[in-house]
């Protein structure tokens, strides 16, 4: 007699085991990038002259590649122009002035019946006067300055000049191109004042120009 056999479960193979990715290529795949930016950066050094120094580096190498500034080296200096004295020609627009002489300490100009008396002193400012310009001018005395060593400005004695230059009247006169006066510029300053420059003009409103009286 047979029994019945219990019914088998069915059989199923096992599931394969996931295949393991290969890590190689990757690998080999970084290795070659690795490469080629070294390459790359090898190439750029190359063109740059093949330094390998940082952008600070760089510039402070620019920096100390400037040539030191020679020891002892300095900027000239200015000089002030030399203020002309006695003798020496001074130009003023149109005129050429030349102090040729000063005489402090005068009580009085003009003659025994006709002068006049210095408030303090007299001061004779001799001057030759040369027209540079292209036509004739005036020379006015009363335009002209003289001062002391404060600075201290004086005006002309115009009343004084006519006596102190007698027969020579030059003041207010018109001056042609090419010829030279000479007169005397008259200053009442205090006794004992001592007249250190002059500032003689072609006209009212020129600029001026100053002459030492040494």
């Amino acid at each position: 007699m047979t029994y019945p056999q219990p019914p088998q479960p069915a059989f199923y193979p096992p599931a394969p085991a996931p295949a393991k990715r290969r890590k190689w290529p990757w690998i080999a795949g970084g290795a070659g990038v690795f490469v080629l930016l070294l390459c790359g950066i090898g190439a750029i050094s190359a063109a740059s002259g093949g330094g390998t120094e940082s952008p600070n580096e760089t510039i402070a190498a620019a920096e100390t590649s400037v040539a030191p500034k020679a020891a002892g080296t300095t900027a000239p200096k200015k000089t002030a122009p030399k203020t002309p004295g006695i003798g020496v020609p001074a130009k003023d627009g149109d005129f050429q002035f030349t102090v040729t002489g000063v005489k402090c300490g005068v009580a009085k100009v003009g003659n025994q019946y006709f002068g006049e008396k210095a408030q303090g002193q007299f001061c004779l400012v001799s001057v030759q006067v040369k027209n540079i310009g292209k036509e004739a001018q005036t020379l006015i005395d009363s335009v002209q300055k003289a001062f002391d060593a404060q600075g201290t400005e004086y005006s002309v004695d115009s009343g004084a000049a006519i006596y102190a230059n007698g027969d020579q009247q030059v003041f207010f006169e018109d001056v042609n191109p090419g010829n030279t006066v000479r007169g005397k510029l008259v200053f009442d300053v205090p006794k004992g004042t001592k007249l250190t420059t002059v500032e003689l003009h072609d006209s009212l409103f020129s600029g001026g120009v100053k002459v030492a009286l040494k």
